[in-house]
């Protein structure tokens, strides 16, 4: 038995891979630049004139705190003009979490900075004008709210539930769960609908010019097959533009369809697999690592100054100046525990470390269910939303690339795919 590689395949197309929200985080960036810009200058020019070394310090300090947000905003900027540039061989779009890794360096570094002051203040404790730090400490936490309030709206890598816990028929992953199923006469396209309505199959048709009329005397039924063996048969009602099942679906939505498509006294059949997702099912493919660090730099800023009003307040009212330090140290904690999450996730981006590990099995499991056997799968970010592929493909069939390229179609965020298709003797 030997193989032999019989075709490769990468249809034509561009390198552009930017996050969905890319100008528009790109502006809110800006903003907030404005804004730290403007308070810097306002403390510094003010403690000068009202001699408060204080505020001074605060000033100087929100200066470190733009010259943060610029880093992202940078890259926002820098991808965006460069997104169409040939030279980048996958586009600009992990530019930001080239940038999101930088944060996050600059994150451990602050944080260690506060607990060495810390640590000093605590063996070598020094006279606060209590009064002045926590007025000083207030117009912080005030700017670093304006700054999330600015930043809000993006995808900051927390974890958003939905109603049923899985993404079928939601706005924004609907396509993603469409299985296209070649049936030699053009494509059956399968889905769980559930937009306003209890989850029902829906079937469509699809030819070479697009979507066309149901066929006059098309049979479908389905019979899923679930993980403890249960088997539950579905029929269908025509409704002029769609197919859609009689029965409800129960969940979970995670099983093995066997379809039956009748015309015309032929039958063939079908399988096809659905399967439940998690709220992080996504793997992290559309998060925004370049906002994402830019709103834990302003989040971390204003935990500092909750930490230090509080323990500013105790040294106020119970004279416990200690308490002082001790809130810088918890605040360093928090700050180096956020800067840990931002390097493991955005280091990963950039040695290309696989993004999605389900996506990958099903990319598997959508090829294999016919014989075939995926031998090489390499899965990566390409930027917000968008994954590269390259999947190496083992057939006795002779198929073309573009046969599977077709079974890929569905994974919306498969934006750059690759495929090598070899030939295996006496299959």
């Amino acid at each position: 038995m030997s193989d032999s590689t019989i075709r490769v395949g990468d249809a034509g197309h561009n390198h552009v891979f930017l996050g969905a929200g890319h100008e528009k985080n790109e502006r809110k960036t800006w903003a907030v630049i404005a804004l730290c810009s403007a308070m810097m200058l306002v403390e510094i020019v003010g403690g000068s004139l009202f001699g408060s070394l204080a505020v001074v310090a605060d000033g100087l300090h929100m200066s470190t705190h733009a010259a943060a947000m610029l880093i992202a905003a940078l890259a926002y900027t820098y991808a965006r003009r460069h997104a169409s540039d040939p030279s980048f061989a996958f586009g600009t779009g992990k530019l930001g979490d080239l940038a999101g890794f930088s944060s996050a360096i600059i994150l451990a570094m602050i944080a260690l900075l506060i607990g060495y002051e810390a640590v000093s203040r605590l063996i070598h404790p020094i006279a606060i004008d209590v009064n002045q730090a926590i007025a000083i400490a207030a117009v912080g936490l005030l700017v670093n709210i304006a700054s999330a309030w600015l930043l809000s709206g993006g995808d900051h890598g927390h974890s958003h539930g939905h109603s049923h816990g899985h993404a079928h028929g939601q706005h924004g992953d609907h396509e993603d769960e469409i299985r296209r199923i070649d049936t030699g006469h053009g494509f059956l396209l399968l889905e769980v609908f559930e937009d306003g309505v209890p989850p029902r199959f829906r079937a469509r048709f699809e030819g070479s010019q697009g979507p066309m009329p149901v066929p006059g005397g098309q049979s479908l039924a389905i019979e899923t097959v679930r993980p403890g063996g249960a088997r539950q048969t579905f029929t269908f009602a025509n409704r002029g533009a769609y197919l859609e099942s009689v029965e409800e679906i129960p969940e979970p939505h995670e099983f093995t369809a066997q379809i039956r498509l009748a015309h015309s006294g032929h039958a063939h059949t079908h399988e096809v697999a659905f399967e439940e997702h998690g709220h992080e099912a996504d793997g992290g493919a559309h998060r925004d690592n370049n906002m994402r660090a830019a709103f834990v730099h302003v989040v971390a800023d204003a935990a500092v100054s909750v930490l230090a009003i509080l323990g500013l307040l105790l040294a106020k009212f119970f004279g416990w100046t200690f308490m002082d330090p001790v809130m810088g140290i918890v605040g360093m904690l928090v700050i180096a525990n956020w800067s840990f999450g931002l390097v493991r996730d955005t280091g990963g981006v950039l040695l290309d470390k696989t993004a999605d590990r389900q996506m990958a099995d099903r990319i598997r499991r959508e090829i294999e269910t016919d014989g075939d056997r995926v031998t090489d799968l390499h899965l990566w970010r390409l930027g917000p939303g968008h994954l590269g592929a390259i999947v190496s493909v083992t057939t006795s069939r002779l198929r073309a690339a573009d046969f599977y390229r077709a079974r890929l179609a569905r994974f919306g965020a498969l934006s750059h795919l690759t495929v090598e298709v070899h030939g295996r003797a006496g299959g």
